[in-house]
């Protein structure tokens, strides 16, 4: 009988995934499998993607027995629990979705050469990207640096039809199945969720990004990006569904091609997750009190301070406002981008390797900005994206006393509409973007 082990990594989903639909296509016994990294639990440890991560997967599970299968599940390495597995029982087959990162490009290489010892084929299928890195490359080189022609390229590649969910998924009755620790009551993560919300982003949200997306008070974007990142939905579904309502070329399916853009840039260059794409001139500065101050949003700029409060709390943050915090804690206080992607990655449930560090380096001016000495003013964005100070008096509730666009400048107020509990500006911007 032909068996199969599925290699379960960022691909938490049983529609839309071309490794179990490839699976259960070639074999009449298929055993899904997860493997709880444990170095990559040393290394990237996270409480709030952890759970959501242990959502995602007690979600799955579900999904799985309820198509007469189940999720197995084991701790250790990767590669070794996948052939052991194999090998035990049998396996004709090892799937797995490709990634981008050094480490997930080097557990590929092992995997590869761990079957080809055991003679068991391994077959690595998209299931992460829209449009798989290496696919679009210009002439002369093996990936973009340039995202402009990148996105020419990539709105107007085919898009494949998305798979459909397996009808049954037979698993062979003497693997053992592995516990899982309890996910949470909130059960935020999964696959449900995360359909549950494409739909309803669909219906409503999707047709009205080109407007809301930039008002901050009335979080106008699709919250599904913790959802990508995990694979409890597919991008190219995702995609799909912008180009159903005819918004191919809109700044939805804009932000869905930087996903792949970044993906592909890293997989080009694995090196980028701690080195400079392009290298900055002049040094960094170190200052572990203002590093602080940022990362606790106390920095005395209101909308600095509400977007680091809500990564706090939330465990994400507005795009745009990642934007801002990123090029105040690079340009205006001049200390190193990865500082910043370090508590990015602590924090976000989001914590995507290829998206965060894609992003700090573009507004660190050492990546694919093509303007790498941009400065962010933060009070004239906060008024733009902020207009009545809903945002910030969300997170920042010492000034909530102040009305309108005047709580983005609290240092002009009235001495006596000041909140002596907010703490001052912990530098002058201006006058820094001047020396800069």
């Amino acid at each position: 009988m032909t068996r199969a082990v599925v290699l379960f990594t960022r691909d938490l989903r049983v529609h839309d995934n071309a490794a179990l639909h490839a699976a259960v296509d070639v074999a009449a016994e298929v055993v899904p499998l997860f493997v709880i990294d444990e170095a990559v639990q040393r290394r990237q440890r996270s409480v709030a993607r952890e759970a959501f991560l242990l959502e995602s997967l007690a979600d799955l599970r579900y999904a799985l027995r309820e198509r007469g299968g189940d999720l197995v599940v084991r701790r250790g390495d990767p590669v070794d629990e996948s052939v052991r597995l194999a090998r035990s029982g049998g396996s004709d087959f090892v799937f797995v979705g490709a990634d981008a990162s050094g480490y997930a490009q080097r557990r590929q290489q092992r995997l590869e050469r761990a079957c080809r010892s055991e003679r068991i084929e391994l077959r690595v299928e998209n299931t992460i990207a829209v449009v798989p890195a290496g696919k679009l490359v210009p002439a002369g080189r093996d990936h973009y640096r340039v995202f402009t022609p990148y996105w020419r390229r990539w709105r107007e590649t085919p898009l494949p039809a998305p798979l459909p969910a397996p009808g049954r998924v037979t698993v062979p009755a003497e693997i053992a199945r592995g516990g899982l620790p309890s996910p949470s009551r909130s059960m935020r993560g999964g696959e449900r969720a995360a359909r549950r919300r494409l739909d309803t982003w669909s219906r409503g949200g999707l047709r009205k990004y080109e407007t809301a997306r930039y008002d901050l008070g009335k979080d106008g974007t699709s919250r599904l990006s913790p959802y990508l990142h995990f694979g409890c939905v597919s991008a190219t579904e995702v995609a799909t569904r912008a180009r159903e309502h005819g918004l191919e070329a809109g700044e939805f399916a804009r932000q869905l091609c930087w996903r792949d853009f970044y993906l592909q840039l890293l997989a080009a260059n694995p090196q980028t997750v701690t080195e400079d794409l392009h290298h900055r001139n002049g040094a960094w500065r170190f200052d572990d009190d203002r590093l602080a101050a940022w990362a606790e949003g106390r920095t005395g700029y209101p909308i600095i301070d509400a977007g680091m409060r809500q990564l706090q709390t939330e465990g994400w943050m507005h795009n745009r406002v990642r934007l801002l915090v990123g090029s105040f804690l690079t340009k205006t206080l001049g200390i190193d981008w990865r500082h910043g992607a370090r508590v990015f990655f602590e924090l976000l449930v989001d914590g995507d390797v290829a998206n965060n560090v894609g992003n700090w380096q573009w507004v660190a001016g050492t990546g694919v900005d093509t303007r790498p000495n941009r400065f962010f003013n933060p009070v004239v964005q906060a008024k733009r994206l902020d207009p009545d100070g809903e945002y910030v008096r969300r997170h920042v509730p010492e000034l909530a006393d102040l009305t309108g666009s005047s709580v983005h400048e609290p240092w002009r107020a009235p001495h006596s509409a000041r909140a002596p509990e907010y703490p001052g500006r912990i530098v002058d911007h201006e006058r820094r973007a001047a020396r800069a």
